[in-house]
């Protein structure tokens, strides 16, 4: 069962997620998400990865909606949202191949790298505006190369969504953490 530390740091995400501020997740919620991640640079430029980025977004809102949909009503709360959470350690090659593709969204110029300037439009475009980050990218880039590799960013992706551990630099990946968490 996710732990009040993980409920703490999802509960940004399902926000960030809730385009209609309504109190529940539905497909026009991932339908805006996808959106919001069609505008940035790289996926408008690319259609094979607009395709990738969509089917991405769409994707998770299947397995979201098979796990907790409420008695038919297309709509799903926080706890069905934790309840996949729950699930995601089973699912870490599935994971890391949404790391995979949101890499490459933000990677920009391509250079495979991922700047603390693209990981800022990140967070940006899952919030849906901008979010102050602090020294987030300072905590993330464990290297201090100035850059997130592929590699480090699929562990800090995956420590994001499945990490129980408030130490792991990867709970910061989409902003800041809330006081609580």
């Amino acid at each position: 069962m996710a732990s009040g530390f993980q409920r703490a740091k999802v509960q940004a995400m399902f926000d960030a997620f809730d385009a209609d501020g309504n109190g529940c997740l539905d497909e026009d919620d991932f339908e805006a998400l996808a959106a919001r991640w069609a505008r940035m640079p790289r996926v408008a430029g690319d259609p094979e990865l607009a395709q990738r980025v969509r089917s991405v977004m769409m994707g998770w809102w299947e397995h979201l909606s098979a796990v907790g949909e409420t008695a038919g009503s297309g709509r799903v709360d926080m706890d069905a949202l934790m309840a996949m959470v729950d699930r995601l350690p089973a699912m870490a090659p599935t994971v890391r191949a949404t790391a995979d593709t949101v890499f490459d969204a933000v990677d920009e110029n391509a250079d495979g790298r991922i700047s603390r300037a693209e990981h800022q439009k990140l967070i940006d475009t899952w919030h849906g505006r901008r979010t102050p980050t602090q020294h987030v990218f300072d905590r993330l880039d464990q290297d201090g190369d100035g850059s997130l590799s592929r590699p480090e960013f699929a562990v800090l992706w995956t420590q994001f969504w499945i990490s129980d551990d408030p130490a792991e630099p990867g709970n910061l990946m989409c902003g800041p953490l809330p006081p609580t968490a």
